[in-house]
């Protein structure tokens, strides 16, 4: 049977704040997302980070917040970024921030400490998946040290060998873990260097800003 794939706080390379996000939350996906703090006039209230971008982020509230209403969110201790509710949809909370924030500083913040949670990195870049004597190329659609979802037509064996090649990175081994709806997750052998992963993360984003 196909492993659904665990979803995280997803963090973005993009200059823009998320979209609503439409799907339908149900029982099919465990969540693992980021905690965080907001404030909201004299109230302050713990949220869930779905998304974070530098120029701003999804939440799920769990009170209640207007469109356009002032807040403060603490991404990192002591740190509290400033911005506003540009729109909401019930639970689902998209705020702009009054000035854009260093996600790949965030990144290393988060992959820090004794025990990372390993978040993901929305990145939308050229790969190549390998299987045996099959390769299939594929569209990178997020990252982290520990594994990586790609966009890929071809359907892969859950729990079988792969190779992933991705740009400047070095091939890296894994496993697939779940193959479906034109998607396949991978967990990799060994985790990606932190200055390895920020590396390539800082040439595409240049990438992305010479093309913007």
């Amino acid at each position: 049977m196909d492993e659904e794939p665990v979803e995280t706080t997803l963090y973005s390379l993009s200059d823009y704040a998320p979209e609503p996000d439409c799907r339908r939350e149900d029982q099919r996906h465990m969540t693992l997302f980021r905690v965080g703090s907001i404030t909201l006039g004299n109230r302050r209230e713990l949220c869930l980070i779905k998304n974070i971008s530098a120029g701003g982020m999804m939440i799920r509230a769990y009170g209640p917040i207007e469109v356009e209403e002032r807040l403060t969110i603490e991404l990192k201790c002591g740190q509290p970024v400033s911005g506003r509710a540009h729109w909401v949809r019930g639970n689902q909370v998209g705020i702009v921030f009054d000035e854009k924030v260093d996600v790949i500083d965030l990144l290393s913040v988060s992959m820090s400490g004794p025990r990372p949670r390993m978040p993901r990195i929305e990145v939308d870049a050229p790969a190549t998946l390998r299987q045996g004597a099959d390769i299939a190329r594929v569209r990178l659609v997020d990252i982290s040290q520990g594994g990586a979802k790609v966009k890929c037509e071809t359907r892969f064996a859950p729990m079988s060998e792969s190779v992933l090649s991705l740009g400047s990175l070095p091939p890296i081994h894994g496993v697939v873990r779940w193959s479906g709806d034109g998607f396949v997750g991978l967990t990799f052998n060994r985790l990606v260097a932190l200055p390895t992963l920020v590396e390539f993360l800082q040439g595409h984003q240049q990438t992305l800003r010479a093309a913007g």
